[in-house]
């Protein structure tokens, strides 16, 4: 792709894991250009992953998290940097984005990598400011700092995020409640046959779980002059008192600059299997793009690492010109809670699954499980079972009909499950 006609500025909003790593794409396709990247937050870009493993584990440094080491890179590979800047409107028409310094930049395609940020709690006492969310660099210093041991954490949700911080904190003898309003963790993820198996590994780490309660209100107290929420109030009127409160509820994506742009925007800004959006100057990618799959047929919104780092390298060449790009990796994503490891691939589309077959016993912490429908393997998670996700994405792209005796015996490859 070297020598593409400089058509202008190369505009990035959003200086996250999927922002840096378009402009990386577009530097090693070669494009020479003017490259501009504008992010709300002071740090580097960075990845979010370690955010709650290693790094509120104590076990990395946060520069591990940066997507490039050093600003030393964007100086190199001359990527103009604007942090602690907000993009505040779009104009299409003379092509120009508006900073909240004033500040206006021209581009001549437009990248939107803004993100998602964390759903909050509409109830009484949502809005005290000792709520904690859990999104951010500055977020994971703020819930490491509160992982005192003997302490109290309670968690709302029981998603990627808060069993990820609950498994954390367990590992500093922080006494966990987590409250989630479903019949079991990880339910729109997992369904209930695998978030059953997540609900038993955190009870046998002693964190108090309750399932298919509901939060009515925060209650609120005084202190220094500022109401703070101590306790969480449930529907059914009992208390949970707290040292901290981890709000984990979700995370919705940050469409508003899109949509008052006049983009089209459904569950995140929709794009094709470019990348590109409703305006063919303009793509979108990582937790913000609803994206048109070729393989499932259907647009998908994924909030995961892989599609952060993955769809940059679409949205660049499409950026650039090339048409004929599409991007159709199966998702996947990965979790480490205690001496789980775990990791996934596929997806099942809104038509739902019919069954899930376990490969293993999982009561012995080694197994795989797959979700199936009319027969074939829409999905596959391997849990402490290692280099299995090849074959996993094999059997999901072939669309073969598969012989579930023969995909639940751990004793055959997964290349020989296949029906005749």
């Amino acid at each position: 792709m070297s020598g593409a006609e400089n058509t202008g500025t190369m505009l990035i909003i959003g200086a996250s894991l999927a922002g840096a790593k378009a402009a990386q794409a577009l530097r090693e396709d070669g494009w020479d250009g003017p490259i501009e990247v504008v992010g709300a937050e002071h740090d580097l870009p960075y990845e979010r992953p370690p955010l709650s493993k290693g790094v509120l584990l104590g076990k990395e440094e946060r520069e591990k998290a940066f997507v490039h080491e050093s600003g030393a890179w964007y100086v190199e590979n001359q990527v103009g940097l604007r942090l602690g800047r907000t993009a505040t409107a779009i104009d299409r028409e003379k092509h120009l984005v508006r900073l909240d310094d004033g500040t206006e930049l021209p581009y001549g395609k437009l990248l939107l990598a803004t993100g998602a940020s964390p759903r909050r709690l509409n109830v009484p006492g949502g809005d005290a400011k000792n709520l904690s969310y859990f999104r951010t660099l500055e977020d994971c210093a703020r819930t490491k700092r509160q992982l005192i041991p003997g302490s109290r954490l309670t968690i709302i949700g029981a998603g990627w995020i808060g069993l990820e911080v609950a498994a954390a904190a367990r590992q500093q003898d922080v006494e966990v409640t987590m409250l989630e309003a479903l019949e079991q963790p990880l339910l729109r993820a997992l369904g209930p046959e695998v978030g059953a198996r997540f609900a038993a590994l955190h009870r046998a780490h002693d964190v108090d779980l309750r399932l298919g309660v509901g939060v009515d209100s925060f209650a609120l107290q005084d202190v220094d002059g500022v109401e703070q929420a101590t306790r969480v109030r449930l529907g059914d009127g009992t208390e949970v008192e707290a040292d901290h409160i981890l709000v984990a509820v979700g995370a919705a994506p940050n469409t508003g600059l899109a949509e008052a742009a006049g983009l089209e925007v459904s569950n995140g800004v929709v794009v094709d299997a470019t990348l590109r959006t409703s305006d063919p100057d303009i793509f979108a990618a990582g937790d913000v793009a609803n994206a048109w799959h070729p393989f499932y047929g259907e647009a998908i919104r994924v909030e995961h690492w892989a599609n952060a780092l993955n769809q940059p390298k679409v949205a660049a060449a499409s950026m650039m010109g090339v048409t004929d790009l599409q991007y159709d990796r199966l998702p996947y994503f990965f979790t480490d809670q205690y001496d789980l490891g775990m990791e996934y691939v596929g997806y099942v589309p809104s038509s739902g699954y019919e069954r899930v077959v376990f490969r293993g016993d999982p009561d012995s912490g080694e197994y795989m499980a797959f979700w199936l429908a009319e027969g074939r393997v829409l999905a596959g998670m391997n849990v402490n079972v290692w280099d299995v996700v090849d074959d996993v994405r094999g059997l999901i792209s072939s669309r073969a009909v598969v012989d579930v005796a023969r995909l639940a015996d751990a004793g055959v490859a997964l290349g020989d499950v296949a029906t005749a």
